[in-house]
């Protein structure tokens, strides 16, 4: 069962908790990253993308890039702008965005539940991107951004949830983004208690973004265990930052599909060859947004349609018959020839959030076609991880994003 624990949080100051809490490191670009941090002294992202405060030729993965995050972290700290929890305790984490909200519990997960496959994942992780993160948490022992774990709702942690959000939240504010951030602090004994005995009764818990955070992480604490071989499994670097979501609050928005190339096909073309694969309807000018799982939207020449899976495309598999993997298999590859949508120049992905308007852009602008997708269900994730199974790439894409910086996790050893 899950080992899911309190820990003493260090945390923003509450009047500075709107600067300080910033989007994922993942979200932006290098560029991007730079023009972010200028003129802003509190921003974590520039302690999550220490490169920023190095020339712009600088090697963002040298030693004293993630020394600078380190002293960065630790100033802040001196100068007051973050405080430690006194004790252990929960964090009811709220999120709202477009009018709906969702709940989780921050908290620290345990590296032995991820490495026995109580905590699964669904995606494979880069090297590359792994080392970037391993340095940084070593760097700065601390865990700074939060992996985002779900799992099956229980009602014993949703009665704790409740009682906590009717306090007042030590956070309240809205980020630029139009996205609001509430956070209570759980340190009530019975409460923490009764918190880690419920989730000590969740059989399976999922990784639903932030697999190279996670692995990370995990890396991270076997370097602390090699170097303390007596250590007892009750330290700090045995756990990671997490925020918990129960299976009903999360929302995941399609991420969809745009092709630079039909492959040597005419439009004309190339929409008789679809037209072979899947049933086809006209949809008009207007954005076409796929309704239900086995439709998929297609912009083309100023056009939207609708394709439709057939019932004989269906395999009884989790992975391959995901409506991304069914496009892939018997569109992608034998008519595009896009084998390989990881490495293969000729696809592009659009998360969901930029809406189907950037769709008919990249086709205006530099694309030959787009694919809207019909979002995948949280359940269908919790299917492929049972299964031990992989998505394909660019399968999710969860909004709204939880910040870097908000909840902090020391591991010193």
């Amino acid at each position: 069962m899950a080992d899911v624990k309190p820990f003493r949080a260090l945390r923003p100051r509450a009047d500075l908790a709107d600067r300080i809490a910033a989007l994922p490191y993942d979200v932006y670009s290098r560029t991007e990253a730079y023009r972010k941090v200028q003129g802003d002294p509190y921003t974590f992202l520039r302690i999550d993308r220490p490169e920023t405060q190095f020339p712009a030729d600088c090697d963002m993965y040298a030693p004293e890039v993630y020394d600078r995050a380190r002293d960065m972290l630790d100033g802040m700290v001196r100068d007051g702008l973050f405080v430690e929890e006194e004790r252990e305790a929960y964090y009811v984490y709220e999120l709202v965005m477009d009018g709906r909200s969702q709940v989780g519990i921050g908290a620290c997960a345990s590296v032995d539940d991820y490495e026995n496959q109580v905590i699964k994942k669904h995606e494979n992780t880069r090297a590359d991107k792994e080392a970037d993160r391993i340095r940084h948490v070593d760097a700065c022992s601390a865990q700074t951004g939060p992996i985002f774990l779900a799992y099956r709702r229980r009602e014993g942690i949703e009665e704790e949830v409740h009682k906590a959000m009717q306090k007042a939240p030590v956070y309240d504010f809205t980020a630029e983004d139009g996205v609001t951030h509430r956070l209570w602090v759980v340190d009530d004994e019975s409460a923490v208690r009764r918190l880690r005995q419920e989730f000590a009764q969740v059989e399976t818990i999922y990784i639903a973004d932030g697999h190279h955070r996670c692995a990370s992480a995990v890396k991270v604490s076997r370097m602390r265990r090699e170097a303390h071989p007596g250590y007892t499994g009750e330290e700090e670097f045995n756990y990671f930052l997490s925020v918990l979501f129960p299976d009903d609050q999360l929302m995941i928005m399609d991420y969809n599909r745009v092709v630079k190339s039909l492959n040597g096909y005419s439009e004309a073309e190339f929409l008789a060859q679809a037209g072979r694969i899947f049933d086809i309807s006209e949809a008009g000018a207007e954005p076409y947004r796929p309704v239900r799982k086995g439709e998929i939207g297609m912009y083309l020449k100023d056009r939207w349609y609708c394709l439709r899976i057939r019932r004989e495309q269906y395999t009884g598999d989790a992975v391959r018959d995901l409506d991304v993997a069914v496009l892939q298999r018997e569109l992608l590859a034998p008519l595009l020839g896009i084998g390989d949508p990881r490495t293969d120049e000729r696809i592009d992905f659009v998360g969901g959030i930029r809406g189907l308007e950037e769709l008919v852009r990249r086709v205006h602008e530099d694309a030959k076609a787009a694919f809207a997708m019909y979002p995948t269900d949280i359940h269908e994730l919790f299917a492929v991880s049972d299964a031990g199974q992989l998505m394909p790439p660019k399968s999710t894409w969860f909004e709204p994003k939880l910040r870097s910086g908000l909840l902090i996790h020391r591991i010193e050893s």
